[in-house]
């Protein structure tokens, strides 16, 4: 944990070697991430885990690394970057399905194969969640998305393990039942 602590705080200053080593040191984290996250949605999406890997790596370096630690932090912040490239891109591909309608445009979900129209209906899911409680939205990127325990979800958010439980068991009733 300390190497990560300290390879994030070289990067926040600039240091470019701090930065290779640092996504060499947590490439593996990132994988294990990008292909929990892919498992949930294949084989609707065309993208792959390294692509994804990628993907989030970008986001990641055009972030800034500003509010990001140390790795609990980080996993955190990829898990919800692995979400929104996973919907952008299905967004993405009704648009071009649509003939380049705004790829931003929630798509109708009746055009959408089965797979895809749950990422969204996810994602819109959370969307509501969200307006609940921003706090059961991470709870629920952290632990689905990102597959963190308990323990690091209560250190990234500064709460304890008990209080985790009862929001991930709070996130997953009104996601049910919001999914209906």
């Amino acid at each position: 944990m300390t190497d990560t602590t300290e390879l994030l705080s070289a990067a926040r200053l600039g240091d470019a070697g701090a930065e290779e080593r640092l996504i060499s040191h947590l490439y593996t984290d990132l994988r294990h991430l990008a292909h929990s996250r892919l498992k949930r949605s294949q084989p609707c999406t065309l993208l792959d885990t390294t692509a994804l890997v990628h993907e989030a790596y970008l986001r990641f370096r055009s972030a800034g690394y500003v509010q990001i630690s140390d790795r609990p932090h980080f996993l955190a912040y990829a898990a919800r970057a692995m979400r929104s490239i996973v919907v952008d891109f299905v967004r993405k591909r009704g648009a071009a399905r649509r003939d380049g309608v705004d790829a931003n445009a929630l798509p109708d979900p009746s055009t959408l194969p089965a797979g895809e129209r749950e990422i969204i209906r996810v994602d819109q899911a959370l969307q509501e969640l969200a307006a609940v409680s921003e706090r059961l939205v991470k709870v629920v990127e952290m632990r689905y998305f990102g597959g963190m325990k308990e323990t690091e979800i209560a250190e990234v958010l500064s709460l304890t393990e008990r209080t985790v439980r009862r929001d991930w068991e709070k996130a997953r009733m009104l996601l049910a039942q919001a999914l209906k």
